[in-house]
């Protein structure tokens, strides 16, 4: 249960709306995006960049109601990078108490270690095509469990290597599963699929699914 009052505890907030989960295992479920504003990175091929500021300053309280209205289970609390506001922590809680399934879409660059853990974290590794591989934060490996991700986008043939030498390494299969995804238009999804298949990857492929239905609509 969360401590903090959440009629007064506020995060700024760049939008809230339904859709398809289009990434991680939950890929296809009916899902509300609590989508917070601010990031410390700038990834080069980054799709959010609208919520890099801006964004409208809402209670835990006002949030809540907002998830509620739209009559599903399933919350994905994203950005941005949501933990670079510290009261996500308890938003995400707040969220857990009200009996919601959770995940929080995180870069891995900041410590996910404070997060309820009844959420599911989707942990971003930064491979050297994002430009911000320097900011993984590799301590939060050793927090990962079974009821997290790890998410690693691929620019092309290098980043696939090293994806490769990151889930030997930290031995990740084990830890909790791993999906790889290409960059629209840097890397040919059939060829990363074909890559994964040739080197017997104990990892999942995806595409984002929301792209494919609605392109890049925002809200969708």
């Amino acid at each position: 249960m969360t401590d903090i009052d959440i009629r007064s505890t506020r995060l700024r907030i760049t939008e809230i709306f339904p859709s398809i989960q289009g990434e991680s295992t939950r890929v296809g479920l009916p899902t509300v995006f609590v989508r917070l504003t601010g990031c410390p990175l700038r990834c080069v091929w980054c799709d959010t960049a609208y919520a890099f500021q801006g964004g409208e300053t809402m209670t835990i309280e006002a949030v809540l109601a907002e998830v509620a209205r739209h009559g599903l289970r399933h919350v994905c609390v994203t950005g941005g990078e949501p933990l670079a506001q510290r009261d996500c922590v308890a938003l995400v809680g707040a969220l857990c108490d009200a009996g919601h399934a959770v995940s929080v879409e995180t870069s891995g660059a900041l410590d996910i270690a404070p997060l309820d853990p009844r959420a599911s974290r989707i942990m971003d590794l930064k491979a050297p095509g994002s430009g911000e591989a320097s900011r993984n934060r590799w301590e939060n490996i050793e927090l990962l469990t079974a009821h997290d991700e790890v998410k690693i986008v691929l620019a092309g043939a290098d980043d696939y290597a090293w994806a490769c030498a990151q889930i030997t390494r930290h031995d990740l299969a084990r830890r909790c599963p791993v999906l790889l995804s290409p960059v629209h238009g840097s890397l040919d999804p059939a060829q990363l699929a074909e890559w994964i298949v040739r080197d017997r990857l104990p990892v999942r492929f995806q595409l984002q699914l929301h792209k494919v239905l609605w392109k890049d609509a925002r809200g969708r």
